[in-house]
């Protein structure tokens, strides 16, 4: 009777309802607890760099309509007392952001669709077009990448001014309307779509500029949208070269704009700054907003590459 009583299995010596060390239910409890540990760490992670974002707007938001007495208050207030216009109406007047606002979305609309325009071309070169040492360009052009733009600044001034385009539309825009990281993620979102479509188009007659226009082109709407999205921004926030390139007032842009307002104000009114800063970024921040889900879906397209 003893031996038979040791050779039992565990199962039948556990109590009702008591499960067994290694059972596959315990096993994925296990596994539920430890990944809803991960979730919570990742939940507070993202509730972080949330955070890290959304204050500073917030602050941004509010002081641009909150009265100086809110402003200089402390404890800061989070909410203000009452919502006031005066500090947009004040930096409206202490700059001319109508020449401003009419100089950038110029120079962001025609600079951002001519780099657009020159990207997809020249990454359907790269893509599909036979022509030597088509890997070789293409390297020294991701190599343009990891060249700072300011190296350019000097020749690009002197290039600029040799053609008297100094303080002009043109002289604004034609230096930044290559775009080498538009190229790269267009051509690697090329490189993604159907062989046989293009293949087959070929097979019909239809030459390069149709199967771009007609087959490459609709496929690949969420990666353009993200390059334009990508140069509209870099386009609205260019700082540095317009700064040099132009030098009269009624040429600046919107970033210019705003160091014109804080010469002429003095850093005397936070408000009267935030306003301007809030007149600058809001367009940008709509247009992130609308088009984000154009990013995603075209920079997860371009890393789909299989990069013949």
């Amino acid at each position: 009777m003893a031996a038979m009583t040791n050779v039992l299995p565990a199962e039948a010596t556990q109590a009702p309802g008591e499960e067994a060390a290694g059972s596959p239910r315990r096993a994925a409890r296990r596994q539920r607890r430890g990944g809803l540990s991960r979730r919570w760490w990742g939940y507070l992670l993202l509730i972080a760099a949330g955070l890290a974002f959304i204050l500073p707007l917030y602050v941004l938001v509010t002081t641009a309509f909150k009265s100086n007495a809110d402003i200089y208050t402390w404890p800061m207030k989070w909410l203000p007392s009452e919502l006031t216009w005066d500090n947009l109406v004040q930096a409206w007047e202490l700059a001319p952001f109508g020449a401003f606002i009419t100089n950038s979305v110029v120079v962001t609309a025609v600079g951002a669709t001519v780099k657009v325009l020159l990207a997809v071309f020249t990454a359907y070169a790269f893509a599909f077009l036979p022509f030597p040492r088509k890997n070789l360009l293409f390297l020294v052009m991701l190599g343009a990448l990891m060249v700072p733009g300011h190296v350019t600044l000097l020749v690009n001034y002197i290039t600029i001014g040799n053609m008297g385009l100094i303080n002009t539309y043109a002289g604004l825009i034609l230096p930044g309307v290559a775009s080498a990281f538009g190229t790269f993620l267009l051509r690697q979102h090329f490189l993604s779509l159907p062989s046989e479509v293009f293949e087959a188009a070929e097979v019909d007659g239809a030459g390069h500029l149709r199967k771009l226009f007609s087959f490459a082109l609709p496929m690949s709407i969420p990666a353009i949208a993200t390059v334009g999205l990508i140069a509209v921004i870099d386009e609205w926030n260019s700082f540095v070269w317009p700064l040099i390139i132009t030098n009269s007032v009624n040429m600046r842009t919107l970033p210019i704009g705003l160091m014109y307002l804080k010469a002429n104000d003095g850093l005397t009114s936070w408000g009267v700054l935030m306003s301007g800063t809030l007149i600058v970024v809001l367009p940008m921040l709509l247009v992130f907003l609308f088009a984000q889900r154009f990013i995603v879906t075209g920079l997860t397209g371009a890393a789909a590459g299989n990069g013949r």
